[in-house]
């Protein structure tokens, strides 16, 4: 299912700057030249399809992608536009560095990136962890919207 988030009441983000400088992690746009390292990253970390979503992202101009790094390193990632218009996803963080607000951080970097490229709102495409969304942004469930976009997706 599809998931909603209203970006003109989208709360500002008054936790990640203090935690992210506390786990000494780095929260920023993508570069170009990073492409191959952070989608061979996605591949290997979440597989094939994410590092194709991450790609378009990539190629946009600016990224719509967004890092974490530590010790130069990445361990995370947030795209938005990649699939769709106004849509965020995918992202992720690398499994030993879960629960640190990583995720947090850098879902409020795409969102706020969205809410500067004037949307009202952005879709959260086919929600994993819903409880995480609702809470974090106010994110709410789109009646009717499964199976959505990836409906009729190539199988490998």
């Amino acid at each position: 299912m599809d998931y909603l988030v209203n970006l003109s009441t989208l709360p500002p983000d008054t936790q990640s700057p203090e935690r992210m400088a506390r786990e000494v992690v780095t929260i920023r746009r993508a570069l170009p030249p990073e492409f191959r390292l952070i989608t061979g990253w996605i591949a290997e970390q979440f597989g094939q399809g994410w590092a194709s979503e991450a790609s378009v992202a990539m190629t946009r101009q600016p990224p719509s992608c967004f890092i974490a790094t530590r010790e130069q390193k990445l361990v995370g990632f947030s795209c938005h536009e990649a699939t769709a218009r106004g849509f965020f996803g995918p992202t992720g963080v690398d499994e030993g560095l879960r629960g640190l607000g990583i995720g947090r951080a850098l879902l409020f970097a795409s969102l706020n990136d969205l809410k500067a490229m004037g949307y009202a709102y952005a879709i959260i495409g086919d929600v994993g962890p819903s409880a995480f969304y609702e809470k974090a942004v106010g994110a709410v469930p789109i009646p009717n919207s499964a199976p959505g976009i990836y409906a009729g997706m190539l199988k490998s």
